[in-house]
């Protein structure tokens, strides 16, 4: 019975065999049909491309070398990165981190104003105004700028509800006098008065080549002469800030006049470093040119004449404390005073 079975199970093996060599070999035919007409394809893939390239290029005989493909894989990669990074100066300089004078270098650079003054006013004030024409900013502009090398002008913003009777007053004024300098984009307010100064610095910056630029308030007196004489023996300081240097109290309690907001900056002592008063105060053509370049980056704090000085604190600058750029009093050599 045994031999029997097994010779059952031999019998069926044997059945079974010419049956799996048959499919065996079926399968091996079919993948050397697909292999063949793989290569097939790519022969003839590559037979068009190279025939492409001899078109394109022009060269009949022989195909493009690596090299040469590896450096024209190059420099498209680079003008790619060129393009990207022209794409990038153009928003830098949108956003002021370039200097626009420094984008035309071919031109020859015109001789500038020796000071550019900012007289900073506000709506309502058209008496200090007119006193301030009268006693030291002289009516005719245009000899003043060209005998002196001095430009003066008052800095006003845009009221809130743009338009209204508070711009249109100042319009025409403007139109009269023509010794305004209007920042258009500031809205003119007294918490807004350190945006105020740095906008004033950046644009003034970018519209006169001066040797340096004043801040001083509509209610201040100036010695022209007197400041002349003083800026001359600073010309041959690149980067200079002039002015009554002082320092003060930092007030942390929310309601008082002088609050600042960001009074944990200043350290456990509450003790403001040193800046220049804001009633007048003078700045060299090189740090209002990085007002300028840097004006999206430049911190503002509750009060115009700590914010400028912040700005200078930790570059290379020389501060000057001047007393007589302290307008307290009017004193013989005096450059200032206050009304």
């Amino acid at each position: 019975m045994q031999s029997r079975g097994s010779n059952a199970r031999f019998s069926t093996m044997g059945m079974r065999s010419p049956i799996s060599s048959l499919m065996l070999a079926m399968f091996a035919a079919m993948a050397s049909f697909y292999v063949a007409g793989r290569l097939w394809q790519d022969a003839q893939n590559r037979v068009y491309f190279t025939k492409e390239l001899d078109r394109i290029t022009g060269q009949g005989h022989s195909a493009i070398s690596v090299a040469d493909t590896l450096k024209i894989i190059e420099c498209r990669e680079q003008r790619k990165k060129l393009s990207a990074l022209e794409m990038e100066l153009t928003a830098a300089r949108q956003e002021g981190f370039i200097s626009k004078q420094s984008s035309d270098m071919s031109k020859t650079p015109e001789k500038g104003p020796v000071i550019v003054i900012g007289i900073f006013t506000s709506f309502g004030r058209k008496n200090d105004r007119d006193a301030i024409r009268k006693a030291w900013m002289s009516t005719a502009l245009k000899k003043m700028e060209e005998k002196k090398g001095i430009v003066a002008r008052f800095v006003i913003g845009r009221s809130a509800n743009r338009g209204d009777s508070l711009d249109r007053s100042i319009d025409s004024e403007n139109s009269q006098t023509n010794d305004f300098f209007i920042l258009e984009n500031h809205v003119e307010a007294p918490e807004e008065l350190s945006k105020k100064t740095k906008l004033f610095f950046a644009h003034a910056a970018d519209s006169w080549t001066a040797d340096y630029y004043a801040k001083v308030n509509d209610n201040v007196f100036v010695n022209l002469d007197s400041l002349g004489n003083t800026l001359a023996s600073y010309l041959s300081d690149p980067r200079v800030y002039i002015g009554c240097m002082k320092s003060g109290e930092v007030f942390s309690e929310q309601g008082h006049k002088w609050y600042e907001p960001d009074w944990w900056k200043f350290g456990d002592g509450k003790t403001y470093f040193r800046h220049a008063s804001t009633e007048l105060f003078v700045i060299s053509q090189a740090l209002a040119r990085y007002i300028s370049i840097n004006r999206s980056l430049l911190r503002t704090y509750a009060h115009d004449d700590v914010s400028v000085g912040s700005w200078f604190i930790g570059a290379d600058v020389k501060h000057v404390d001047d007393r007589k750029f302290c307008c307290s009093s009017w004193s013989s050599g005096a450059i200032c005073s206050g009304v």
